[in-house]
């Protein structure tokens, strides 16, 4: 009986390229990890990150990389092994998962850690300029973008004014929101951080609307574009 040859160095290689390959063809939150992983690598360039910033960017990227592997090898292994439901199978994929949104989750704390200083200071220059328009603006900018949302609505026939259709409101509404809330404040000190939080709050509004079925991701990005920019027009116009 013959053994089977190990595979060489090469072959070795070649099968680890052929997993990743395969991963990114099959899974899509790995496409997504990808994409931001890149982005991510080109504003540390871009901002000119120093060298401990960079290590610990390149840690999380690949700690999260890492965690999707791990946790689709493991969804792969337990599919082949279980052909029925098994609520210890479902258990080990939950935790699989729930190990790479810990990964996701502290890769998005460093991010935060390493750009925030940064941004706050690029953009403090153009906020500050924007910031001393009356508060008032913020209602205007919610009342104009609301009513272009119906018009929009009314010219694609799409949709009820409150419910579907292009774009959703309620995404132009929140990002609307977002952006009133970074051109109003005046400390610089934490006007980045209110602004991001503003920010993820209005993402989950987004999101929300696509989960439950009620928009399209295209009519949710439609949506929060038209309500960031009609704020920000508001707001820059106004002598």
């Amino acid at each position: 009986m013959s053994s089977r040859r190990p595979p060489s160095v090469l072959e070795s290689f070649n099968y680890a390229f052929e997993g990743i390959i395969h991963v990114l063809r099959t899974q899509r939150n790995m496409r997504i990890h990808f994409v931001v992983a890149a982005l991510v690598l080109v504003a540390a360039l871009a901002s000119g990150v120093d060298k401990l910033e960079l290590i610990a960017l390149l840690l999380a990227i690949a700690f999260v990389l890492i965690t999707e592997m791990v946790n689709t090898a493991i969804e792969g292994a337990i599919d082949v092994a279980t052909t029925s439901f098994d609520p210890m199978a479902k258990l080990a994929k939950d935790i699989a998962a729930g190990a790479v949104l810990i990964a996701s989750a502290v890769a998005v704390a460093i991010g935060y850690l390493v750009f925030s200083g940064q941004v706050a200071e690029r953009s403090s220059r153009f906020l500050d300029s924007l910031a001393e328009v009356p508060a008032e603006l913020t209602l205007i900018a919610l009342f104009l973008t609301t009513i272009l949302v119906i018009a929009t609505k009314a010219l694609t026939g799409s949709g009820s004014p409150l419910r579907g259709g292009l774009p959703s409101g309620h995404s132009a509404v929140a990002f609307a929101g977002w952006m009133a809330t970074t051109l109003i404040l005046d400390d610089a000190d934490h006007r980045f951080l209110i602004s991001s939080l503003t920010f993820i709050m209005a993402l989950l509004v987004a999101q929300t609307r696509v989960e439950s079925g009620v928009h399209s991701s295209m009519e949710v990005l439609f949506g929060g574009l038209l309500g960031a920019l009609v704020t920000l027009a508001v707001f820059q116009l106004t002598p």
